[in-house]
């Protein structure tokens, strides 16, 4: 049977975006649920104390907490976010994330 992709699979559909990811204790979990040329829309669930290292995206990213607390910082400058809350990570600022808590975010990129 052939895998369809996501953005066919859960078109037309109510999501819940929180219940689509899980967590798995030690790991950073992602799923990708619309992959255009034109931009992406990520779902990612961080265990506590998980992270990203910091770099460079050519595009502007948003990131939208789901659950839990995350550390984002940009340009040497840290935000605690919280569930329900959204911070924009501007194009070729260095950035990077830290799970204060375990978290999950829906993370947006539009390539122009």
């Amino acid at each position: 049977m052939e895998k369809m992709p996501d953005t066919e699979r859960l078109a037309e559909r109510i999501l819940k975006l929180a219940e689509l990811v899980e967590y798995q204790e030690g790991s950073v979990v992602s799923r990708t649920i619309v992959d255009q040329k034109t931009g992406t829309l990520t779902l990612f669930a961080f265990a506590k104390g998980q992270g990203l290292s910091e770099h460079t995206t050519p595009f502007d990213a948003l990131v939208h907490l789901l659950d839990g607390e995350a550390e984002i910082t940009i340009s040497g400058k840290s935000y605690l976010l919280k569930e329900g809350e959204t911070i924009i990570m501007p194009a070729n600022k260095p950035h990077a994330l830290k799970a204060v808590k375990s978290f999950k975010m829906m993370l947006v990129m539009i390539r122009s």
